[in-house]
């Protein structure tokens, strides 16, 4: 007898679905591993033994054999990514049962837990180069980090990369609000507040707004004004797997949760005004920021007070200089009609974003 159920994940080859393969009749055993699966945002085909067709035990990412069915996969083809998974910790016998089968592994449920959920999502998700992770913060309050990280997240989508934007200041009224999003349906951060351990990065992908060719996790309009560091983790990591370009708008004050951001971003642009009191506040940021992020680059926003230019604030915030955002007088505008930032190409806020783009992907291809 053979039990289906199918999902709508990643297809192999030939169009089947890459479903991990569960072989037992354990009905308790085969509960756990249908819940874990599910944890890791994936279904199985399940199998009381081996597959009739070898195609099915071959073509599976991930075989899941049970304690009790060992002895009747003693005659299948031998593969990678073959587990013998059952619950007694005391069994003598099981590591010759796992190479008369060549188990890749030996996993004794509930301590293997987590483990196996994490290998059941790579599997099943694929295991790629993960997302080009770029954090925005401003060197003061008003500085424009926020629309910058989205000007760079309209550009990246606009580019055909498949593009996350995670708005990570809850006190900053909501990135949803200036894409001009606030009532597209779609999950928010209060939504993720609880997620602990591993979140499947197909199902955050689709649960978020879609906007301007980008998906969006933004704050909601409630009282919630923080995640757990847990959260920030998880959901980061979790859009990181997705590929492409993730863009976090950052908070100026560092909490935990603000370190977890920072400790996934392969870059960090701090927005620095060219006035004399806003490279004051951006050396505080710096500091902090530079504690847990490696490459923090610098980005000035003009006009300049007397006597201040990009140069200057380079050399006197010790950062290197990814650029000057270039003033656009009608960005107020622009945003007052409903067009995000960035909107046009050819704006000045589009072609620095998209010179922008071109320079990190070009630097992340070098070996």
């Amino acid at each position: 007898m053979t039990g289906l159920t199918t999902h709508d994940r990643a297809e192999t080859g030939a169009g089947r679905r890459a479903e991990p393969l569960i072989v037992t009749e354990d009905a308790e055993l085969l509960d756990d591993l249908l819940r874990l699966c599910a944890a890791a945002g994936a279904q199985a085909e399940v199998h009381h033994g081996p597959p009739e067709r070898r195609a099915v035990w071959d073509a599976a990412p991930l075989v899941l054999v049970g304690d009790d069915a060992a002895a009747r996969c003693r005659g299948a083809a031998r593969r990678r990514g073959v587990l013998l998974v059952g619950r007694d910790q005391d069994d003598p016998d099981v590591w010759r049962r796992a190479v008369e089968i060549g188990a890749d592994s030996v996993l004794r449920l509930p301590d293997a837990e987590s483990w196996l959920v994490d290998r059941i999502a790579d599997v099943v998700e694929g295991v790629g180069r993960q997302a080009l992770t770029v954090g925005v913060i401003g060197g003061r309050g008003g500085a424009g980090a926020s629309t910058l990280a989205c000007a760079l997240a309209v550009a990246a989508a606009r580019g055909g990369r498949r593009t996350m934007l995670v708005d990570g200041d809850p006190l900053g009224g909501g990135l949803d609000v200036l894409l001009g999003g606030e009532r597209e349906r779609g999950l928010r951060w209060p939504d993720f507040a609880a997620s602990q351990g591993r979140v499947a990065g197909a199902a955050l992908e689709e649960s978020l707004p879609s906007l301007h060719g980008l998906r969006l996790l933004s704050w909601d309009r409630g009282e919630t004004v923080a995640v757990p560091p847990e959260a920030m983790r998880s959901v980061l990591a979790a859009a990181r797997r997705c590929g492409g370009v993730v863009v976090v708008d950052l908070p100026r004050r560092v909490d935990d949760a603000t370190v977890e951001a920072l400790a996934q971003l392969d870059m960090g642009l701090l927005v620095v005004p060219g006035e004399l009191r806003a490279v004051a506040a951006a050396r505080r940021v710096a500091a902090m920021a530079g504690m847990v992020l490696d490459d923090l680059r610098l980005v000035v926003r003009g006009p300049y007070a007397a006597g201040v230019d990009e140069a200057w604030i380079a050399r006197v915030l010790d950062l290197p200089l990814a650029g000057e955002v270039p003033v656009e007088p009608r960005l107020l505008a622009s945003l007052d009609g409903g067009a995000p930032p960035g909107a046009s190409a050819s704006g000045p806020l589009g072609r620095f974003c998209a010179a922008f783009w071109d320079r990190a992907l070009a630097a992340e291809a070098r070996p």
